[in-house]
């Protein structure tokens, strides 16, 4: 598989990059750990919601005998913001090949008081002992070569993609972090002509170059600008509900991820995302609720 056009000199390592440093917590006690959440994750002034999902993801792998994400279901009660969070976990059930637990993250108001930012219920295992036996009929998404796919960075040359690239008031920070390729079938909405099929398709990865691992699958589902943007809509598109599946160890390189929407209605829609590694396996699944801002 093809490597990023623009991947840097001296590759991030798992464990020493940006995406470590900045999910890392800090244990205070049992249960609870603090983290300074980072400005570098936001879109306008909220961290986007697959960072949080990682850092709250971390703070389990602690908590708990087992050390992959298998599934995890967070419901975003408020909008984050950078700066100091408490994170507080409680093991639910441990068993031999699975254990569950809860998370919670809290911010503090101009008064003081404890604001709940989400909320996270998970079951981890062992990702390297699950045998290799795969019955499917899922394919990876046709998502052209990474060379002849667009980024942020190639926005200001061509007026293929808006800087920060989401048409949104604002900047979006989280650009800067990401190695990430879009699809031109699925950029209509950036040229002013949105398709109206409801598809991203994009390569990704973190721009420091590190490989991809459990942790970061729970960002890459929810890095790609808005299927609503094909759709036809603008504005943000604030995460309700997020559920993933993390289904294999991802192998090194870029990742390439595909998001539908089926149906918009009542302002809210579903994202359904799949991600696959360069060895063509399905690494990680996910579906969210969202809500749009219609007129």
């Amino acid at each position: 598989m093809p490597e990023a056009a623009s991947a840097p000199a001296v590759r991030a390592v798992i464990g020493d990059s940006e995406f470590d440093r900045d999910t890392a917590v800090t244990r205070r006690e049992a249960g609870v750990y603090d983290i300074d959440l980072s400005a570098g994750w936001t879109i306008i002034s909220a961290v986007n919601g697959g960072y949080l999902l990682a850092v709250l993801g971390r703070a389990l792998a602690d908590t708990l005998p087992h050390p992959d994400p298998f599934t995890i279901s967070a419901h975003y009660l408020t909008a984050s913001q950078p700066g100091p969070a408490v994170i507080r976990t409680q093991p639910v059930r441990t068993g031999r090949t699975l254990s569950t637990g809860q998370a919670s993250l809290y911010q503090y108001d101009d008064e003081g008081n404890e604001v709940e930012r989400i909320r996270v219920l998970a079951s981890y295992g062992d990702l390297a002992g699950l045998p290799d036996d795969v019955r499917t009929t899922a394919t990876p998404p046709p998502i052209p070569p990474l060379d002849q796919c667009f980024g942020p960075q190639d926005g200001a040359p061509d007026a293929r993609l808006p800087a920060g690239g989401v048409p949104v008031d604002g900047s979006s920070a989280i650009a800067g972090r990401l190695m990430l390729k879009l699809d031109p079938s699925t950029l209509g909405w950036a040229l002013g002509a949105p398709s109206g099929k409801g598809e991203m398709r994009a390569w990704f990865g973190l721009a420091d170059g590190r490989d991809p691992d459990p942790l970061s699958l729970l960002l890459a589902v929810d890095a790609l600008p808005p299927t609503a943007f094909e759709i036809g809509l603008k504005g943000w598109v604030p995460t309700v509900e997020l559920t993933v599946h993390v289904r294999h160890r991802p192998a090194p390189g870029p990742l390439r991820v595909a998001i539908t929407t089926r149906n918009l209605a009542g302002g809210f829609l579903e994202e359904d995302a799949e991600v696959w590694d360069t060895e063509d396996r399905l690494v990680a699944q996910s579906r969210q609720l969202a809500r749009v801002r219609l007129g």
